[in-house]
C-alpha cells in the first residue's frame, strides 16, 4: 500500500506516493528522477550515496523515504545556485578530487555537511568527515586538498568559477552535460 510522502527536496517541496519499504535513494534516483546519489553498495559501505537530511549526512540505501517525511533534503543537484558551481564543487575541480566521478556526489555532501559546522576544517578533520567514503581512484588526497581549499574558493568567488548548465540527469563541469 501506498502512502502520501511530502518532501524538501533542494528546497523544492514534493509530494508523491511511495511504497514504505522504499529507501530514500530509490525515491531521490527513481520517483524524482534525481541521479546524483549513486547507487553502489546498497549496503551502506562506501557513501556513494549520501545525501543531506536536515543538514546532516545521511546513507540514503539504507534509510527509508518514509522516515524523511517533511523534512529538508539536499542532493547533489541542490548544490548549485544561479548556475553557478558551489565552493566545494570547484574546489574538487580545482584541486583534481574528480576522477571517475562515482564517488564524487557523496564524497561532496559529506564535505558539504563538515563544512556547515565546521567553516574551516583542517586536513585531519576532513580525513575524519570522510572515512566512511570510499575512493578507489584518487588516493582521497586530492579530495581532502578540496575540502580545506573550499572556503577559500567561497571568498575568493565569483572570480573563477565554473557556470554550467544543467541539460539533464548528467553534468560534467567541463561542458554541462
Amino acid at each position: 500500500m501506498k502512502d502520501v510522502l511530502k518532501l524538501k527536496v533542494n528546497g523544492e517541496w514534493r509530494e508523491l506516493l511511495a511504497e514504505p519499504s522504499r529507501t530514500l535513494l530509490q525515491v531521490l534516483r527513481e520517483d524524482l528522477s534525481l541521479t546524483g546519489a549513486k547507487e553502489v553498495c546498497l549496503l551502506g559501505s562506501c557513501g556513494a550515496c549520501t545525501v543531506l537530511v536536515e543538514g546532516k549526512p545521511v546513507l540514503s540505501c539504507l534509510t527509508l523515504a518514509a522516515s524523511c517525511r517533511g523534512k529538508e533534503i539536499t542532493t547533489i543537484e541542490g548544490l548549485m545556485e544561479e548556475g553557478e558551481l558551489h565552493p566545494l564543487q570547484q574546489a574538487f575541480i580545482d584541486k583534481g578530487a574528480v576522477q571517475c566521478g562515482y564517488c564524487t556526489p557523496g564524497m561532496i555532501m559529506t564535505g558539504k555537511a563538515l563544512l556547515d559546522e565546521t567553516p574551516n576544517p583542517t586536513e585531519e578533520e576532513a580525513r575524519e568527515a570522510i572515512a566512511g567514503n570510499l575512493c578507489r581512484c584518487t588516493g582521497y588526497q586530492q579530495i581532502v586538498e578540496a575540502i580545506v581549499a573550499a572556503p577559500d574558493i567561497a571568498k575568493n568567488a565569483p572570480k573563477e568559477r565554473n557556470r554550467v548548465r544543467v541539460a539533464g540527469p548528467f553534468l560534467m563541469p567541463e561542458t554541462g552535460e
